[in-house]
């Protein structure tokens, strides 16, 4: 079985609190919603893709990491006749940034608030992963300075 590895970001409106924000949702070209990522390059780590990918996908630079979020999922799925073994590690990041400029791979974008982002999600590891976005983002200090 092969292996393929990828990075992204769940991204969050700037302007958050834990009551309401928005999380950025890409609707690929297959048809599905997910978050920006793509596969790690050989000479990339995790969040050099993670940044290459938002910037390549939604033409979004300007961005903060939000520490100590990482989610690993893993899925897998059939590419011409062999089965690859998926993992995609996601980070957790805010900007202010709302015009989004997307990719040949999309179809569309939306900024939705967080209830509608996890019915929006396609895949139930993507709405997992979001789900516990959301906790993680629950249980941090007010007074934080990410």
């Amino acid at each position: 079985m092969m292996a393929e590895k990828s990075a992204g970001f769940i991204l969050i409106s700037d302007d958050f609190d834990t009551s309401h924000y928005s999380v950025l949702l890409l609707h690929y070209r297959s048809g599905h919603w997910d978050f920006p990522k793509g596969n790690i390059e050989s000479n990339e780590s995790e969040i050099q893709t993670a940044t290459r990918e938002l910037r390549e996908e939604t033409d979004i630079t300007k961005f903060r990491l939000i520490p100590n979020f990482r989610y690993t999922l893993g899925y897998k799925y059939t590419k011409k006749s062999k089965l690859i073994s998926k993992q995609v590690i996601l980070f957790l990041a805010s900007t202010k940034v709302k015009k989004v400029k997307i990719s040949n791979e999309h179809i569309g974008y939306k900024w939705t608030g967080s209830n509608s982002s996890v019915d929006q999600l396609t895949y139930s590891n993507a709405k997992n992963a979001l789900l516990y976005a959301i906790n993680f983002l629950y249980e941090l200090p007010s007074n934080i300075n990410y």
